[in-house]
């Protein structure tokens, strides 16, 4: 059994991005699929898909590169099982001056940090992408 699979997601993107992949597969769940749409609507990946892995259900993510480097410069995860972090609305955090995206688990739903400031809402932060 897998302690966070959410962890696991994102160590998988980054393997695959410096080992310069087209694609890599993740185990499915909704909370991934809504990360991943948040990252496909900031422009981080490409695109993600359905997918099979091991007979069970999965999703292939396409990962993007511009000028032969990756996308994603740096993406590590925020909250943790063992120490959970929590933002009010107010308290936001600004990821790389602004250039980044926090993605942030809200009452509302998986959204960016901007997203959350303009919803005036807080929750829990999953993880920085930048």
């Amino acid at each position: 059994m897998m302690t966070d699979p959410i962890a696991d997601m994102i160590t998988r993107i980054r393997n695959a991005q410096k080992a310069e992949k087209l694609s890599v597969l993740i185990p499915a769940s909704r909370t991934k699929k809504a990360i991943l749409e948040v990252m496909k609507n900031e422009g981080y990946i490409t695109d993600y898909s359905d997918a099979e892995l091991g007979g069970k259900p999965a999703m292939k993510v396409e990962l993007k590169y511009f000028e032969g480097q990756p996308v994603i410069d740096e993406i590590t995860r925020a909250s943790k099982p063992g120490r959970r972090q929590y933002s009010g609305r107010d308290d936001m955090p600004k990821v790389s001056g602004g250039l980044g995206v926090a993605i942030v688990s809200t009452s509302k739903g998986i959204m960016t940090d901007r997203s959350a400031r303009e919803a005036g809402v807080g929750g829990e932060i999953l993880c920085y992408v930048s």
